[in-house]
Protein backbone atom coordinates (compact mmCIF):
# COMPACT_ATOMS: atom_id res chain seq x y z
CA UNK A 1 0.00 0.00 0.00
CA UNK A 2 1.46 3.35 -1.08
CA UNK A 3 0.79 5.58 1.93
CA UNK A 4 2.70 8.57 0.56
CA UNK A 5 0.47 8.60 -2.53
CA UNK A 6 -2.65 9.16 -0.41
CA UNK A 7 -2.34 12.67 1.01
CA UNK A 8 -5.15 12.26 3.56
CA UNK A 9 -3.62 9.13 5.08
CA UNK A 10 -0.14 10.69 5.13
CA UNK A 11 -1.46 13.80 6.88
CA UNK A 12 -3.33 11.67 9.43
CA UNK A 13 -0.21 9.62 10.18
CA UNK A 14 1.86 12.79 10.54
CA UNK A 15 -0.73 14.21 12.96
CA UNK A 16 -0.71 11.03 15.07
CA UNK A 17 3.11 11.01 15.02
CA UNK A 18 3.38 14.68 16.08
CA UNK A 19 0.87 14.02 18.89
CA UNK A 20 3.35 11.55 20.39
CA UNK A 21 1.39 8.33 19.90
CA UNK A 22 3.30 5.05 19.81
CA UNK A 23 3.51 3.03 16.60
CA UNK A 24 1.00 0.46 17.93
CA UNK A 25 -1.48 3.19 18.81
CA UNK A 26 -1.08 4.84 15.39
CA UNK A 27 -1.94 1.53 13.71
CA UNK A 28 -4.94 1.14 16.02
CA UNK A 29 -6.06 4.73 15.32
CA UNK A 30 -5.90 4.15 11.57
CA UNK A 31 -7.87 0.91 11.87
CA UNK A 32 -10.57 2.16 14.25
CA UNK A 33 -11.02 5.73 13.03
CA UNK A 34 -10.26 5.45 9.29
CA UNK A 35 -10.78 1.74 8.54
CA UNK A 36 -7.20 1.44 7.24
CA UNK A 37 -5.15 -1.66 8.03
CA UNK A 38 -1.41 -1.59 7.39
CA UNK A 39 1.50 -3.50 8.84
CA UNK A 40 4.08 -2.20 11.27
CA UNK A 41 6.75 -2.61 8.60
CA UNK A 42 4.77 -0.47 6.13
CA UNK A 43 4.31 2.21 8.78
CA UNK A 44 8.01 2.29 9.64
CA UNK A 45 8.92 2.44 5.95
CA UNK A 46 6.64 5.46 5.53
CA UNK A 47 8.25 7.16 8.54
CA UNK A 48 11.70 6.57 7.07
CA UNK A 49 10.72 7.90 3.64
CA UNK A 50 9.09 10.96 5.22
CA UNK A 51 12.03 11.68 7.50
CA UNK A 52 10.05 11.16 10.70
CA UNK A 53 12.26 9.98 13.56
CA UNK A 54 11.70 9.84 17.30
CA UNK A 55 15.36 10.42 18.07
CA UNK A 56 18.14 12.29 16.37
CA UNK A 57 18.03 15.31 14.06
CA UNK A 58 17.44 17.58 17.06
CA UNK A 59 16.65 21.26 16.53
CA UNK A 60 19.40 23.86 17.07
CA UNK A 61 19.67 24.99 20.68
CA UNK A 62 19.35 28.74 19.88
CA UNK A 63 16.08 28.02 18.07
CA UNK A 64 14.76 26.05 21.06
CA UNK A 65 15.85 28.84 23.38
CA UNK A 66 14.02 31.47 21.30
CA UNK A 67 10.85 29.36 21.28
CA UNK A 68 10.93 28.98 25.07
CA UNK A 69 11.50 32.71 25.54
CA UNK A 70 8.52 33.48 23.31
CA UNK A 71 6.32 31.13 25.36
CA UNK A 72 7.52 32.59 28.66
CA UNK A 73 6.10 35.98 27.65
CA UNK A 74 2.54 34.72 28.06
CA UNK A 75 0.58 32.33 30.30
CA UNK A 76 3.01 29.55 29.35
CA UNK A 77 5.43 31.03 31.91
CA UNK A 78 3.53 28.87 34.42
CA UNK A 79 4.42 25.62 32.61
CA UNK A 80 6.72 22.93 33.97
CA UNK A 81 9.37 21.37 31.77
CA UNK A 82 7.17 18.44 30.69
CA UNK A 83 4.40 20.68 29.40
CA UNK A 84 6.90 23.06 27.81
CA UNK A 85 8.54 20.10 26.06
CA UNK A 86 5.14 19.10 24.68
CA UNK A 87 4.48 22.68 23.51
CA UNK A 88 7.80 22.79 21.69
CA UNK A 89 7.02 19.51 19.92
CA UNK A 90 3.41 20.17 18.98
CA UNK A 91 3.23 23.93 18.56
CA UNK A 92 6.73 24.82 17.35
CA UNK A 93 7.49 21.46 15.64
CA UNK A 94 10.90 21.29 17.32
CA UNK A 95 12.85 18.15 18.19
CA UNK A 96 14.47 18.45 21.58
CA UNK A 97 15.29 16.23 24.54
CA UNK A 98 13.20 16.72 27.66
CA UNK A 99 16.21 17.16 29.93
CA UNK A 100 17.43 19.96 27.63
CA UNK A 101 14.13 21.76 28.15
CA UNK A 102 14.47 21.26 31.90
CA UNK A 103 17.94 22.82 31.94
CA UNK A 104 16.86 25.76 29.79
CA UNK A 105 13.87 26.46 32.02
CA UNK A 106 16.15 26.48 35.05
CA UNK A 107 18.18 29.18 33.33
CA UNK A 108 15.36 31.20 31.81
CA UNK A 109 12.61 30.91 34.44
CA UNK A 110 14.10 30.12 37.87
CA UNK A 111 11.33 32.02 39.66
CA UNK A 112 8.62 29.88 38.05
CA UNK A 113 10.43 26.67 39.06
CA UNK A 114 10.68 27.89 42.66
CA UNK A 115 6.94 28.66 42.76
CA UNK A 116 5.96 25.24 41.36
CA UNK A 117 8.27 23.45 43.80
CA UNK A 118 6.39 24.87 46.80
CA UNK A 119 2.95 23.72 45.62
CA UNK A 120 1.52 20.28 46.29
CA UNK A 121 -1.81 18.62 45.44
CA UNK A 122 -3.28 15.61 47.25
CA UNK A 123 -5.37 13.34 45.03
CA UNK A 124 -8.36 11.28 46.12
CA UNK A 125 -9.29 7.82 44.89
CA UNK A 126 -11.54 7.79 41.84
CA UNK A 127 -13.38 4.94 40.09
CA UNK A 128 -14.93 4.80 36.61
CA UNK A 129 -16.27 2.01 34.37
CA UNK A 130 -15.10 3.52 31.07
CA UNK A 131 -15.36 6.45 28.71
CA UNK A 132 -18.66 8.37 28.79
CA UNK A 133 -19.52 6.68 32.08
CA UNK A 134 -19.68 10.07 33.77
CA UNK A 135 -19.01 13.63 32.64
CA UNK A 136 -18.13 16.27 35.22
CA UNK A 137 -19.33 19.81 34.45
CA UNK A 138 -18.45 22.98 36.33
CA UNK A 139 -17.89 26.70 35.92
CA UNK A 140 -14.70 28.62 36.69
CA UNK A 141 -15.21 31.99 38.39
CA UNK A 142 -11.67 33.24 39.00
CA UNK A 143 -11.88 35.58 36.01
CA UNK A 144 -15.43 36.72 36.73
CA UNK A 145 -14.35 39.94 38.50
CA UNK A 146 -13.05 41.01 35.08
CA UNK A 147 -16.21 40.00 33.19
CA UNK A 148 -15.01 36.65 31.81
CA UNK A 149 -16.68 33.37 32.76
CA UNK A 150 -15.48 29.87 31.89
CA UNK A 151 -17.33 26.58 31.59
CA UNK A 152 -15.67 23.17 31.36
CA UNK A 153 -16.49 19.47 31.16
CA UNK A 154 -14.21 16.46 31.59
CA UNK A 155 -14.74 12.75 31.02
CA UNK A 156 -14.10 10.93 34.29
CA UNK A 157 -12.44 7.81 32.87
CA UNK A 158 -10.10 9.26 30.23
CA UNK A 159 -9.70 12.73 31.80
CA UNK A 160 -10.33 14.12 28.31
CA UNK A 161 -11.65 17.68 28.22
CA UNK A 162 -14.99 17.62 26.42
CA UNK A 163 -15.35 21.41 26.26
CA UNK A 164 -13.61 24.48 27.65
CA UNK A 165 -15.45 27.67 26.74
CA UNK A 166 -15.09 31.35 27.61
CA UNK A 167 -18.18 33.56 27.59
CA UNK A 168 -19.93 36.55 29.08
CA UNK A 169 -21.53 34.36 31.76
CA UNK A 170 -21.62 30.83 33.09
CA UNK A 171 -24.73 31.45 35.21
CA UNK A 172 -27.15 31.37 32.28
CA UNK A 173 -28.78 27.90 31.93
CA UNK A 174 -29.08 28.46 28.16
CA UNK A 175 -25.28 28.90 27.86
CA UNK A 176 -24.45 25.69 29.75
CA UNK A 177 -27.09 23.74 27.83
CA UNK A 178 -25.67 25.13 24.57
CA UNK A 179 -22.19 23.85 25.46
CA UNK A 180 -23.62 20.42 26.31
CA UNK A 181 -25.68 20.14 23.12
CA UNK A 182 -22.76 21.22 20.92
CA UNK A 183 -20.52 18.59 22.48
CA UNK A 184 -23.13 15.83 22.19
CA UNK A 185 -23.79 16.75 18.55
CA UNK A 186 -20.10 16.55 17.67
CA UNK A 187 -19.73 13.13 19.31
CA UNK A 188 -23.13 11.62 18.54
CA UNK A 189 -23.24 10.20 22.06
CA UNK A 190 -24.53 11.14 25.51
CA UNK A 191 -22.86 10.03 28.75
CA UNK A 192 -24.35 7.44 31.05
CA UNK A 193 -24.20 9.94 33.89
CA UNK A 194 -23.75 13.69 34.30
CA UNK A 195 -22.35 15.25 37.47
CA UNK A 196 -22.75 18.93 38.43
CA UNK A 197 -23.00 21.12 41.51
CA UNK A 198 -26.26 22.61 42.78
CA UNK A 199 -26.10 25.79 40.66
CA UNK A 200 -29.31 26.80 38.90
CA UNK A 201 -27.34 27.25 35.66
CA UNK A 202 -27.16 23.46 35.36
CA UNK A 203 -30.94 22.89 35.45
CA UNK A 204 -31.64 22.99 31.70
CA UNK A 205 -28.67 20.77 30.87
CA UNK A 206 -29.73 18.27 33.55
CA UNK A 207 -33.27 18.20 32.16
CA UNK A 208 -32.00 17.55 28.62
CA UNK A 209 -29.72 14.74 29.85
CA UNK A 210 -32.58 13.05 31.74
CA UNK A 211 -34.97 13.46 28.79
CA UNK A 212 -32.52 11.87 26.35
CA UNK A 213 -32.03 8.96 28.76
CA UNK A 214 -35.69 8.36 29.65
CA UNK A 215 -36.19 5.45 27.21
CA UNK A 216 -33.13 3.50 28.37
CA UNK A 217 -33.39 0.56 30.77
CA UNK A 218 -30.05 0.58 32.64
CA UNK A 219 -29.67 1.38 36.33
CA UNK A 220 -28.90 5.07 35.66
CA UNK A 221 -31.66 5.62 33.08
CA UNK A 222 -33.98 8.61 33.21
CA UNK A 223 -33.66 10.98 36.17
CA UNK A 224 -30.85 8.87 37.68
CA UNK A 225 -28.56 9.86 34.79
CA UNK A 226 -27.88 13.24 36.42
CA UNK A 227 -26.63 13.79 39.94
CA UNK A 228 -26.08 16.92 41.99
CA UNK A 229 -23.33 17.25 44.56
CA UNK A 230 -21.08 19.73 46.27
CA UNK A 231 -18.35 21.41 44.27
CA UNK A 232 -15.68 19.86 46.50
CA UNK A 233 -17.09 16.41 45.68
CA UNK A 234 -16.92 16.97 41.92
CA UNK A 235 -13.29 15.92 42.07
CA UNK A 236 -12.38 15.32 38.40
CA UNK A 237 -13.21 18.81 37.14
CA UNK A 238 -12.19 20.52 40.39
CA UNK A 239 -8.74 18.91 40.27
CA UNK A 240 -8.42 20.03 36.65
CA UNK A 241 -9.29 23.60 37.60
CA UNK A 242 -6.40 23.39 40.09
CA UNK A 243 -4.08 22.41 37.22
CA UNK A 244 -5.56 25.18 35.08
CA UNK A 245 -4.91 27.75 37.82
CA UNK A 246 -1.24 26.76 38.00
CA UNK A 247 -0.69 26.46 34.26
CA UNK A 248 -2.89 29.12 32.66
CA UNK A 249 -5.36 31.28 34.55
CA UNK A 250 -2.87 32.74 37.04
CA UNK A 251 -1.30 34.67 34.17
CA UNK A 252 -4.67 36.16 33.16
CA UNK A 253 -5.62 36.93 36.78
CA UNK A 254 -2.35 38.79 37.32
CA UNK A 255 -2.56 40.55 33.96
CA UNK A 256 -6.14 41.79 34.40
CA UNK A 257 -5.30 42.66 38.02
CA UNK A 258 -2.47 44.87 36.82
CA UNK A 259 -4.81 46.47 34.29
CA UNK A 260 -7.25 47.21 37.12
CA UNK A 261 -4.56 48.52 39.48
CA UNK A 262 -3.29 50.89 36.79
CA UNK A 263 -6.75 52.51 36.62
CA UNK A 264 -7.63 51.17 33.16
CA UNK A 265 -10.25 48.70 34.36
CA UNK A 266 -12.99 48.90 36.94
CA UNK A 267 -16.00 46.76 37.73
CA UNK A 268 -18.45 48.75 35.59
CA UNK A 269 -20.64 47.03 33.02
CA UNK A 270 -19.10 49.08 30.21
CA UNK A 271 -15.52 48.16 31.13
CA UNK A 272 -16.37 44.47 31.40
CA UNK A 273 -18.10 44.52 28.01
CA UNK A 274 -15.11 46.29 26.46
CA UNK A 275 -12.71 43.77 28.03
CA UNK A 276 -14.73 40.85 26.67
CA UNK A 277 -14.92 42.44 23.24
CA UNK A 278 -11.12 42.74 23.07
CA UNK A 279 -9.93 39.67 24.96
CA UNK A 280 -12.60 36.99 24.63
CA UNK A 281 -11.37 35.71 21.26
CA UNK A 282 -7.74 35.72 22.42
CA UNK A 283 -8.62 33.94 25.66
CA UNK A 284 -10.72 31.34 23.82
CA UNK A 285 -7.78 30.69 21.50
CA UNK A 286 -5.61 30.19 24.56
CA UNK A 287 -8.21 27.82 26.06
CA UNK A 288 -8.36 25.80 22.84
CA UNK A 289 -4.58 25.43 22.93
CA UNK A 290 -4.72 24.46 26.60
CA UNK A 291 -7.41 21.87 25.88
CA UNK A 292 -5.42 20.40 22.99
CA UNK A 293 -2.24 20.14 25.04
CA UNK A 294 -4.04 18.51 27.95
CA UNK A 295 -5.83 15.96 25.77
CA UNK A 296 -2.51 14.96 24.17
CA UNK A 297 -0.31 14.85 27.26
CA UNK A 298 0.56 11.64 29.09
CA UNK A 299 -0.95 11.08 32.53
CA UNK A 300 1.49 9.36 34.83
CA UNK A 301 0.47 6.39 37.02
CA UNK A 302 -0.94 7.08 40.46
CA UNK A 303 -1.38 4.66 43.35
CA UNK A 304 -4.53 6.54 44.41
CA UNK A 305 -6.40 6.16 41.08
CA UNK A 306 -8.17 3.11 39.68
CA UNK A 307 -8.32 4.62 36.18
CA UNK A 308 -5.44 3.68 33.85
CA UNK A 309 -2.57 5.97 32.99
CA UNK A 310 -2.04 7.22 29.45
CA UNK A 311 -2.92 10.00 27.02
CA UNK A 312 -6.52 11.31 27.41
CA UNK A 313 -7.24 11.14 23.67
CA UNK A 314 -6.00 7.55 23.53
CA UNK A 315 -7.92 6.56 26.65
CA UNK A 316 -11.10 8.05 25.21
CA UNK A 317 -10.79 6.94 21.58
CA UNK A 318 -9.34 3.47 22.25
CA UNK A 319 -10.83 2.24 25.56
CA UNK A 320 -10.41 -1.40 24.51
CA UNK A 321 -6.65 -1.02 24.83
CA UNK A 322 -7.14 -0.43 28.55
CA UNK A 323 -9.59 -3.23 29.23
CA UNK A 324 -12.56 -0.88 29.27
CA UNK A 325 -15.57 0.00 27.12
CA UNK A 326 -17.77 2.85 25.93
CA UNK A 327 -20.53 3.46 28.46
CA UNK A 328 -22.27 6.18 26.42
CA UNK A 329 -25.49 6.00 24.41
CA UNK A 330 -25.83 6.93 20.76
CA UNK A 331 -28.03 9.93 19.99
CA UNK A 332 -29.14 11.35 16.66
CA UNK A 333 -29.05 15.04 15.81
CA UNK A 334 -32.81 15.15 15.22
CA UNK A 335 -33.30 14.19 18.88
CA UNK A 336 -31.32 17.27 19.89
CA UNK A 337 -33.07 19.65 17.51
CA UNK A 338 -36.22 19.58 19.67
CA UNK A 339 -34.43 21.57 22.36
CA UNK A 340 -34.59 25.28 21.41
CA UNK A 341 -31.52 27.38 22.13
CA UNK A 342 -32.87 30.69 23.35
CA UNK A 343 -31.55 33.36 25.68
CA UNK A 344 -27.91 33.12 24.57
CA UNK A 345 -25.78 36.30 24.93
CA UNK A 346 -25.19 38.17 21.68
CA UNK A 347 -21.75 38.86 20.23
CA UNK A 348 -18.41 38.98 21.99
CA UNK A 349 -19.28 41.31 24.84
CA UNK A 350 -22.76 39.97 25.70
CA UNK A 351 -24.55 43.34 25.38
CA UNK A 352 -26.07 43.91 21.90
CA UNK A 353 -26.10 47.71 22.19
CA UNK A 354 -22.47 48.02 23.30
CA UNK A 355 -21.49 45.30 20.81
CA UNK A 356 -22.95 47.29 17.91
CA UNK A 357 -21.26 50.49 19.07
CA UNK A 358 -17.86 48.85 19.45
CA UNK A 359 -18.11 47.13 16.05
CA UNK A 360 -18.90 50.47 14.39
CA UNK A 361 -16.00 52.13 16.25
CA UNK A 362 -13.59 49.44 15.09
CA UNK A 363 -14.71 49.83 11.46
CA UNK A 364 -14.61 53.62 11.51
CA UNK A 365 -11.08 53.67 12.96
CA UNK A 366 -9.84 50.77 10.79
CA UNK A 367 -8.91 48.71 13.84
CA UNK A 368 -8.44 44.94 13.71
CA UNK A 369 -9.53 42.15 16.03
CA UNK A 370 -6.38 41.05 17.90
CA UNK A 371 -4.61 37.70 17.63
CA UNK A 372 -2.67 37.80 20.92
CA UNK A 373 -2.94 39.39 24.35
CA UNK A 374 -0.55 42.24 23.56
CA UNK A 375 -2.56 43.41 20.54
CA UNK A 376 -5.75 42.93 22.57
CA UNK A 377 -4.34 45.27 25.20
CA UNK A 378 -3.59 47.91 22.58
CA UNK A 379 -7.13 47.59 21.15
CA UNK A 380 -8.66 47.79 24.64
CA UNK A 381 -6.80 50.98 25.53
CA UNK A 382 -7.56 52.53 22.12
CA UNK A 383 -11.30 51.80 22.31
CA UNK A 384 -11.39 52.92 25.93
CA UNK A 385 -10.01 56.34 24.95
CA UNK A 386 -12.30 56.66 21.92
CA UNK A 387 -15.43 55.59 23.79
CA UNK A 388 -14.58 57.57 26.92
CA UNK A 389 -15.40 54.68 29.24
Amino acid sequence: MNISGDLNIAVAIREYFDSGHTYEVILDMLKCNRDISISMRTLKTHFKESGLYRRGNYSPLPEVRRAILSELRGPEQLFGYRTMWQVLKQKHKLRVKRDVVMRLLRQLNPQGIALRTRRRFTRRTYHSMGRNYIWHVDGYDKLKPFGLALSGCIDGFSRRLMWLVCGATNNNPAVIAHNYINCVKSLGVIPMRLRTDFGTENGTMAAIQCTLRHAHTDYYAGSSSHSYGSSTGNQRIESWWSYFRRGRSQFWMDFFGDLRDSGNLNGSHEHQCLLRFCFRGVLQKDLDECKGLWNKHRIRPSRLASCPRGIPNELYLLPHRYGSRDCGFAVEERELDVFPEEGLPVGLCGDPNIEEYLQQTVQQNTLQQPQDWELATELYLALKDIAGF
